[in-house]
């Protein structure tokens, strides 16, 4: 679990550009970590490490142990319910009419369940994917209604934007549970404790691939397969653009993992 909290590693600065002409600064960590904090645009961040290998990417920095609570004591998870040999898969922006379908076929046939991170705009165009969603066993996590930086926000702002996510996605799925809420960019501000108030836990993660880029099938197993630890919560997309590479590397990650001795489960409930 990571701290609520939207700093970042403090130090040497640079300047890149993302694909779409998107600016980011690349702020340098202890060893050679390189986190791409995105300023502008409407896709969660990725993060590489110096070699190119997936990290940890645009999560708020820790303060103390895993598990310590931001000061208001509401935690932000980013491991699974049982630990060990265990991953979960989440996927932010969607749904995506070219890509979610596609994804839900592979999870189907490759028997995985997995966190959708739900845009309430794109809920809204597309409401019957969001019921397909359901309908596949998958869980729901509240991702805002148009993937704007919380940071400064008030509490009561930040709840009015949760509180029609939420009504949107209960609009195409009456009564459905929505367990999770995730902060465009990892920048949380005061958005745990209102998410907690709702009954949402915040859902962060250890490891983001960068599927964003995108830097091709091959890549993103890579970087999955160099990049998982015990229990993580893993970042992906099936919105935001094009995502059919995340889909053909899901389908192509998950029987290679399970011969490894790996089990994907939800991410936990409670910090």
């Amino acid at each position: 679990m990571t701290t609520a909290r939207s700093g970042a590693h403090t130090s040497a600065s640079a300047s890149a550009t993302a694909p779409g002409g998107r600016r980011f600064r690349l702020r340098r960590g202890p060893g050679r970590r390189v986190t791409p904090l995105l300023l502008a645009g409407g896709l969660c961040p990725g993060a590489l490490t110096a070699t190119g290998t997936a990290a940890q990417a645009g999560q708020p920095a820790r303060s103390g142990p895993p598990g310590t609570p931001d000061a208001s004591g509401v935690g932000i998870v980013d491991s699974t319910r049982h630990g060990g040999r265990t991953l979960a898969l989440t996927f932010d922006d969607g749904p995506n009419p070219t890509d979610t379908p596609q994804l839900l076929k592979v999870l189907r046939k490759r028997h995985v369940k997995a966190v959708f991170c739900l845009w309430g705009d794109h809920v809204r165009e597309h409401p019957e994917l969001v019921r397909a969603i359901v309908a596949g066993g998958h869980t729901l996590c509240n991702h805002t209604m148009r993937h704007e930086d919380l940071a400064t926000w008030t509490p009561e702002r930040i709840r009015a934007d949760l509180e029609r996510t939420n009504a949107e996605i209960r609009r195409a799925v009456p009564g459905v549970r929505i367990p999770y809420f995730r902060a465009p960019y990892g920048s949380w501000g005061q958005s745990p404790d209102v998410a907690y108030s709702l009954g949402m836990q915040p859902l962060g993660w250890r490891l983001a691939i960068g599927d964003w880029e995108p830097p091709g099938t091959d890549e993103l197993v890579r970087r999955i397969k160099e990049g998982i630890t015990p229990g993580a919560v893993v970042l992906m997309h099936d919105g935001g653009g094009d995502r059919s590479q995340t889909v053909a590397a899901v389908d192509r990650i998950v029987p290679e993992l399970r011969s490894q001795g790996w089990r994907f489960e939800r991410p936990a409930r409670r910090a």
